[in-house]
């Protein structure tokens, strides 16, 4: 059985349970919110579409369901509020978060976590701290959306199936991200052989393109109150990944533990995912210029890390 509870059935989460069932991820799916009645009317409106895509069992769940899951996807959080940067969020969805997690453990969960609240990789990094899980079971979503966000940019640009697109993106899910422009390739080019073949593109289309990715959250916010659907479908394949044990590499968030010369903090980085959630993570040789700002990143997060922990103590 591969059960997922899910935690927040908000605009992501209830966009992350309806990614699973279309995706057809996940036999056993629960969920957890305050607003008890929103949880039944999407129980009920999922479980109607059952006769297309198979059985699967969807239920309004307890924390006592959290014993014997294989994966606890935390979404529930203060949505962020328009011109409001993601780490602007951190206090206010820490308490949130240990409230969570305490409700987890007090019923001997022993599987994974994936956290999706905002900003993520501090509360990633605050959820492996309250809970003193092994790191390879404490995973954020990281770069996932931010990674797919630019890889769908550059596709469209380029007129280039965006799955052939190679790009990905690091760093904090957040202000302080950046593409790895040295390792990207198209179709085995590299980004400079690329641009030499096309002389119509240049250098400056790319910045173009991971300035409108990074602002991105910011500009749909504008738009519609919130981000989901991207993110939901960056988590059902991180879920799936780990679930279906697929040993692939995606762009999440990790405990450092000396790469990128650093640890204690986490940061946005490819891993390989399989059913023991991070099997490895892959450091990328990066160039001068992104070295520094993996640099630049990694201090955000963790002036921003020790802001949520002195205020925990």
């Amino acid at each position: 059985m591969n059960k997922i509870v899910v935690i927040g059935n908000g605009d992501v989460g209830s966009s992350y349970t309806f990614a699973l069932m279309a995706q057809g991820v996940g036999n056993n799916v629960g969920i957890i919110d305050l607003d008890s009645q929103k949880v039944a009317g999407d129980v009920k409106d999922l479980t109607n579409g059952l006769a297309y895509v198979g059985p699967k069992s969807i239920y309004s769940a307890e924390y006592s369901d959290c014993s014997d899951a294989d994966l606890i996807v935390i979404t529930a959080g203060a949505a962020q509020k328009e011109n409001e940067t993601r780490l602007d969020l951190v206090k206010r969805n820490a308490r949130i978060i240990k409230s969570i997690v305490q409700s987890v453990m007090a019923h001997n969960f022993t599987g994974i976590f994936l956290i999706a609240s905002n900003p993520v990789d501090v509360l990633t990094h605050y959820v492996k701290k309250l809970t003193g899980f092994p790191a390879n079971r404490v995973i954020g979503s990281g770069t996932s959306l931010d990674s797919a966000r630019l890889r769908s940019a550059v596709g469209e640009k380029f007129q280039i199936d965006p799955r052939d697109v190679n790009i990905y993106i690091l760093g904090e899910h957040g202000d302080t991200q950046f593409p790895v422009w040295s390792h990207g390739n198209i179709g085995g080019l590299k980004i400079t052989e690329w641009l030499d073949q096309h002389p119509e593109f240049s250098k400056s289309d790319l910045v173009d393109l991971s300035e409108n990715v990074k602002n991105a959250a910011y500009e749909i916010i504008h738009y519609k109150g919130s981000t989901h659907y991207g993110i939901a479908i960056s988590l059902a394949r991180i879920t799936k990944a780990i679930l279906q044990d697929e040993n692939s590499v995606l762009p999440v968030s990790v405990h450092l533990e000396g790469q990128y010369n650093s640890e204690d903090v986490c940061i946005g980085s490819n891993a390989v995912l399989n059913r023991e959630g991070i099997r490895e993570i892959i450091e990328i040789p990066l160039a001068e210029d992104e070295i520094e700002k993996m640099r630049f990143s990694i201090q955000t997060l963790r002036d921003m890390q020790n802001t949520v922990l002195e205020s925990d103590s």
